[in-house]
């Protein structure tokens, strides 16, 4: 990154909610772009670096193989390799990693880590999940509801856990004006910050964001249905959260009430036979590879407009 550019940090998904649909339909012709390889290198001579506390599978392999493709050197950085928040705090870690890096990406636990992350970088840092965000999934997410838009008849429907994925998913969906209903269980509901921040943001871009503990009533003439696992990573010591989602499994039943041709979204992995039937997520309406492939070109497009924007504008006006 150039010292005359401001950085920029991605730790929720609205902190680019101007820029979200440029940024998406930039990965979306890079994507479809065959001959992009051989000429274009927005990242070479720049090393990023990916620091994971959770393992992870689409996360890791879509940011080395993305910042590979855009010229880079990724570097990744496992719980034990570094002495993060351990004999070193966060702070002089990010301090110490931006003498050597021109990017961060930071997988984590509690959300106040990637924020003091970011605050003592002076690289661009990037959310690549907390137990309050994943806005790399949503631009993914919303990049294939893109990709499909002359065929998704309405809303986008959620049903399951009030987690980290919807809450980006619920600010993209308001950033781009798409309407969003989702069911969660009785105390299970999203964070009511963030579902301000996301109501607030809907509200100047004509589309709606409504609740409801009913799937029934969340998927009816749904365009898009959307679910997660029910018990996430860290959650496994929770007893008895399982039980809250019974009747919220994503089945032929539930989906019967979504119109014809919706489409079936899943960030994986999934735990079919508990939020999903093999019959939904095998089924021709599932996009969920789809969404899995996109991880890397969205966050191509993340990485380029965050560490390289005069790059990313370049691309953009040719294209």
């Amino acid at each position: 990154m150039k010292e005359t550019e401001p950085k920029r940090d991605l730790l929720s998904i609205d902190d680019f909610e101007k820029e979200l649909s440029g940024i998406i339909d930039w990965a979306i012709k890079m994507k479809n772009d065959d001959g992009f390889a051989e000429n274009f290198k927005p990242l070479d001579g720049m090393t990023i670096g990916s620091i994971y506390e959770k393992p992870s599978t689409r996360t890791r392999v879509s940011f080395e193989v993305g910042v590979h493709k855009l010229g880079g050197q990724p570097l990744t950085l496992l719980a034990n390799d570094i002495q993060l928040g351990k004999s070193e705090s966060i702070a002089d870690t990010a301090a110490v990693l931006s003498r050597f890096m021109d990017g961060i990406t930071y997988r984590c636990f509690g959300h106040s880590d990637v924020q003091e992350l970011a605050s003592h970088a002076t690289v661009p840092v990037i959310n690549a999940l907390s137990d309050m965000h994943h806005p790399c999934q949503a631009a993914a997410d919303l990049m294939a509801v893109t990709e499909n838009s002359d065929s998704v008849k309405g809303h986008v429907s959620w049903v399951g856990d009030g987690n980290n994925v919807l809450h980006d998913l619920m600010l993209a969906c308001a950033s781009l004006g798409i309407d969003i209903k989702y069911a969660t269980p009785e105390g299970f509901e999203p964070d009511p910050d963030i579902v301000s921040r996301a109501v607030s943001i809907a509200s100047g871009n004509s589309c709606s964001i409504s609740a409801t503990n009913d799937p029934v009533e969340a998927v009816s003439d749904a365009g898009v249905i959307y679910t997660d696992v029910f018990v996430s990573m860290g959650e496994e010591g929770m007893k008895g959260k399982i039980d809250a989602f019974n009747g919220f499994q994503v089945n032929e039943e539930l989906v019967s009430n979504a119109h014809p041709d919706y489409l079936f979204m899943h960030c994986l992995p999934a735990h079919r036979g508990e939020e999903v039937t093999d019959a939904v997520i095998d089924s021709k309406n599932s996009i969920v590879f789809d969404q899995a492939e996109n991880r890397m070109w969205a966050q191509m497009s993340l990485l380029t407009k965050m560490c390289n924007d005069a790059a990313w504008h370049t691309y953009n006006e040719l294209f």
